[in-house]
């Protein structure tokens, strides 16, 4: 899941992503692409560029099921390589058709879900969605998430809190689950293993 603040004033969001299209071991296969442009940062799990730090673009790339290759970073770093893409960026994969992806909005928050989430706030509103969804299940245990935001400038506000309580974290968890629910009801391949982005304001620390 790919989970972008917006800063303080609100600046404009990313762009929609750009969908790629490859052919792997015979396999036709997906990636969405966003460019998050200059003055951004991410907090991601992803396997490339996770961490804390300014990142330029993400990439959630569609891998097929039963997925073997033991260089997952080495290979997100070559389809990068491929699609033109240069400067720190977060690389992320999943077995679902990321082509099918929802989108959600709430209060400045959005949410781009490929079926799934995570960072503690993203990763309860995921898992309340797919049980009320009807899925016995919180989704797989290698989810992956980038939550994009501004870097802080002086002179501009700050949140101190993320929590499912705090301003902001509401909006991430109301956006979270209203795209994962999306996703989870258009029934894409994949099932309910996730993937995601979303965007939003600057925390302190963060």
């Amino acid at each position: 899941m790919t989970a972008v603040l917006p800063p303080y004033p609100v600046t404009p969001a990313l762009p929609a992503p750009r969908r790629l299209t490859r052919t792997e071991d015979g396999a036709r296969l997906h990636a969405l692409l966003w460019t998050a442009g200059p003055g951004r940062r991410a907090i991601s799990s992803a396997v490339l560029g996770g961490g804390i730090g300014r990142r330029a673009w993400i990439l959630n790339a569609q891998v097929a099921h039963g997925y073997r290759r033991t260089d997952p970073e080495r290979h997100l770093a070559s389809l990068a390589a491929d699609a033109g893409l240069s400067g720190p960026g977060v690389g992320l994969m999943t077995a679902a058709d990321v082509s099918a992806y929802a989108h959600a909005r709430d209060g400045g928050v959005e949410a781009f879900v490929t079926a799934g989430v995570d960072v503690a706030t993203a990763t309860e509103a995921k898992v309340q969605a797919l049980v009320e969804s009807g899925h016995d299940c919180s989704g797989t245990p290698t989810d992956a998430v980038c939550v994009v935001a501004d870097a802080p400038v002086p002179d501009r506000e700050a949140y101190a809190f993320a929590g499912p309580r705090s301003l902001w974290g509401a909006r991430l968890a109301r956006a979270v689950h209203r795209a994962v629910r999306d996703a989870v009801a258009e029934g894409g391949p994949g099932g309910p293993g996730t993937s995601g982005v979303t965007h939003g304001t600057p925390v302190p620390g963060y």
